[in-house]
């Protein structure tokens, strides 16, 4: 009995330990035209369930500070005559930091001398106005509430609909069917590189996210028929923004747990400059983790990685600014087979290889945002970006007794860099209340050194994959008008233009969309278009065999022909359907004739991108099927998210059959389900669940018999992704704690992932060593703990 009391006597302490503090906080931010981005002067702003009422007005600039707010979660509301009314729920305050909000407000159009406001408490509105289908803006605070996220904003969207995640070791984002190189990243409105540790180039996930959640602002995540400035991109779009740090006070930020051991810091420059810095450094703590025991999956390996972000934000006269931003990490890691014993169950001690590999990618960028007046600006944005990778490859040779043989054999290199240079300039103009228009040009040019070679011919000779070191460029301009003909019905049209410079390969890509709100909580929409995307540079570079001719040189975009249609219902306001139907249709994907099964539609699938030489835009795909949304927004104590998704994912290769894709998986569902509850006045403890229950992964099988004759694994091309793997389950469970004390916020959680200790399968191979397939699985149970201090 006396662990029961001692729990009671420590929960009784930190109660009286707060009440004694009676801690409040300030809410601060500014408060913008959602079209012009201009800042609203006398909007009023309020948190409506504190008594007596708090509130305040913005200033010149738009800002506005409510002091002394107790600390939780809030609800605010934001108004200004002739705007529809906005209502923020759940604003979360702390003692260790104050609580900025970013506010944009949406003028509305009357036919009367009426103006009549709506609340808006839809938190899955996005930034862009654009956007008004096949998109969700989210907070940060989903990004570290929901369990199993890892706090990385691509693990948190595997949530929504229409996204498939289904495997423990990489954080890939598979959208709608799509392979998941089809997805832009764009952050601070520049398009940017894959942004995860550990990342091959030319693909847009990786094992652990250089995205920092403690740096980031709300963003938008968009699945199809997205806006005409969205380009060379075929699936989706996560339009990610970084926030600025605190212009009033300078604070802190200590974190340790899975991702790594964190250090933050925020504030003004100086006391009379409202000039503010944002930087965060993190470094892995995976070693220690690895010497508890737990396993992630890759052997001895232990994965090594560091990165830094960081914003500067200068204002300037007339609402103006200049912002400063960067976001790079660096990762190596050893797989090295000799050092390991060898383990069926372990992949990576099945293979025949020692890999050494390195990546890194880092951008730094400018921004400036410029008024013309309070209806136009202009927004220019400079940035360079670099991406390595490098990879050394060494065979090594096991006995029958699966000892190692100590001769090493160097099998391959490779070493991979980009940088590009980037430019783009943008204006927008409010016409009126109606019509907004956007036009932009965007000009990306790359700096390659791309040189490969392997072993090949059972190591009778060496192959040069690649071999080119030089630039080309991408351009790209857009133009979309958005036209609203009263407060229920808007219209956005555009067309967005590519060019790629290395072959003059261009795409002209109009796009439409169409929102009418027949009920104030009640609307459907619309949304076609074409987009088009470059095929991994590595592609065009690869070598025939023997000539050294680039045969992919003149390779076209991938097209994409977007169809979505769809329906939402606020049925209460915390409670949101939302149904989609779409389909999507692939055309120019490279293929291949000497592999007729071969198709770019699959790339993903495996490590890196697979490439073959003298392709052609032979391809074709097909993607359709329904998406379902229930959620509800956090209120009452507790939210819950329900998502599903059937489809059907098909490609044809060079000799035209039909099959399904790496990624036809047929379905995806997640529930999320999350409590709160308050300890004492100003504590908090949360639990949060979520199941995952989703098609295997479709794969080649193995022809044993002829693996077993050539020691080496023979895969059934003519059965290419017949079969699936066993359907994928996962049930997470997580628990935290938040106490503030006087000064600090103090965060625990433990996140305990696939709490069942599901085998869900992660590949089969042939072990050469064992003459027979071997089943490797993903991710069994495993607890994650964090810690977080804000002050």
């Amino acid at each position: 009995m006396k662990t029961p009391r001692l729990l009671l006597l420590i929960t009784s302490l930190l109660c009286i330990q707060t009440a004694v503090w009676a801690q409040t906080q300030t809410i601060r931010g500014r408060v913008l035209d959602k079209q012009s981005k201009f800042p609203l002067v006398g909007a009023t702003v309020a948190v409506l369930d504190t008594k007596p009422l708090l509130g305040a007005a913005t200033d010149a600039d738009g800002y506005f500070i409510i002091e002394n707010v107790p600390l939780g979660r809030h609800i605010v509301r934001v108004s200004y005559l002739g705007y529809k009314e906005q209502t923020r729920p759940n604003v979360v305050v702390n003692a260790g930091k104050q609580t900025i909000l970013n506010l944009a407000l949406e003028e509305a159009i009357t036919s009367t001398d009426e103006i009549v406001i709506t609340a808006e408490k839809d938190k899955t509105r996005t930034n862009n106005e654009m956007a008004l289908l096949s998109a969700r803006g989210f907070t940060i605070e989903e990004t570290s509430r929901y369990a199993g996220s890892r706090n990385d904003p691509s693990r948190m969207a595997q949530n929504f609909a229409g996204v498939s995640g289904a495997n423990d070791s990489r954080n890939d984002i598979i959208i709608r069917g799509n392979s998941p190189t089809g997805l832009l990243w764009r952050l601070e409105g520049v398009d940017i590189p894959n942004p995860s540790h550990f990342g091959a180039l030319g693909t847009t996930g990786g094992p652990v996210s250089m995205l920092n959640y403690n740096t980031l602002s709300n963003s938008d995540f968009l699945t199809g028929a997205f806006p005409a400035e969205y380009g060379n991109g075929i699936s989706g779009v996560f339009d990610l923004q970084m926030r600025t740090g605190n212009n009033a006070k300078r604070e802190y930020m200590a974190q340790l747990g899975f991702n790594g051991l964190e250090l933050g810091a925020e504030g003004p420059f100086s006391k009379k400059s409202k000039t503010t810095y944002l930087v965060n450094y993190r470094y892995s703590t995976l070693a220690v983790f690895d010497a508890l025991g737990i396993s992630f999956g890759t052997g001895t390996a232990i994965p090594n990685y560091q990165d830094l972000s960081f914003k500067v934000d200068v204002p300037t006269k007339n609402a103006g600014r200049f912002s400063v931003f960067g976001v790079g990490g660096f990762s190596n890691i050893d797989l090295l087979a000799s050092k390991t014993e060898f383990d069926p169950n372990d992949l990576f001690s099945q293979s025949a290889n020692d890999i050494r590999q390195k990546t890194s990618m880092g951008v730094v960028g400018l921004t400036h945002l410029y008024f013309f007046n309070k209806n136009t600006y202009s927004q220019l944005n400079l940035a360079v970006s670099r991406s390595t990778e490098g990879t050394t490859i060494d065979s090594i040779y096991r006995n029958p007794n699966t000892k190692v043989v100590e001769a090493l054999v160097y099998r391959g290199t490779r070493d991979f860099r980009q940088v590009k240079y980037t430019l783009r300039e943008q204006i927008n103009k409010k016409l009126n209340a109606r019509n907004n228009v956007n036009i932009g040009v965007i000009l990306d040019w790359y700096q390659l050194t791309m040189v490969d070679s392997f072993l090949v011919d059972g190591g009778s000779r060496f192959r040069r994959l690649r071999d080119f070191n030089g630039g080309s460029g991408l351009l790209r301009g857009y133009a979309q008008w958005q036209h609203r003909f009263n407060d229920q019905f808007t219209l956005n049209a555009g067309v967005h233009y590519q060019q790629f410079l290395l072959n003059n390969t261009y795409a002209i890509e109009p796009r439409l969309g169409l929102k009418y709100s027949f009920t104030p909580t009640q609307s459907v929409s619309i949304g076609a278009g074409l987009h088009s995307q470059l095929q991994p540079l590595q592609v065009y570079f690869r070598q025939e065999d023997g000539t050294g001719i680039r045969t992919n040189r003149d390779l076209e975009f991938t097209k994409s022909r977007h169809l979505v249609l769809a329906y939402d219902n606020s049925l209460t306001p915390n409670l949101r359907l939302k149904v989609e139907g779409y389909y999507q249709q692939l055309v120019d994907v490279p293929v291949d004739a000497d592999y007729p099964h071969f198709s770019l539609a699959n790339a993903g699938a495996g490590f890196g991108i697979p490439t073959l030489d003298n392709m052609t835009n032979g391809g074709t795909g097909r993607n359709y099927g329904v998406e379902l949304t229930l959620e509800k927004f956090y209120s009452k104590g507790y939210y819950f998210l329900f998502t599903g998704s059937l489809f059907e994912s098909k490609y044809k290769g060079y000799d035209g059959i039909e099959r399904n894709t790496a990624f036809n998986g047929n379905f995806v569902t997640n529930g999320l389900l999350g409590k709160e509850w308050r300890v004492g006045k100003r504590n908090t403890l949360a639990i949060d669940l979520k199941v995952t229950y989703a098609g295997g992964r479709r794969f080649i099988p193995i022809d044993l018999e002829a693996s077993r004759q050539q020691n080496d694994e023979v895969l059934l091309y003519d059965q290419a992704y017949e079969q699936k793997l066993d359907d994928y389950f996962r049930f997470d469970f997580k628990i935290g704690f938040k106490m503030n004390g006087k000064r600090i916020t103090q965060e625990w959680f433990i996140d305990i992932q696939n709490v069942t200790n599901q085998q869900n399968v992660f590949t089969r191979s042939y072990n050469t060593t064992a003459n027979d397939i071997q089943t490797t699985y993903q991710l069994g149970l495993f607890p994650l703990v964090q810690w977080r201090l804000l002050f």
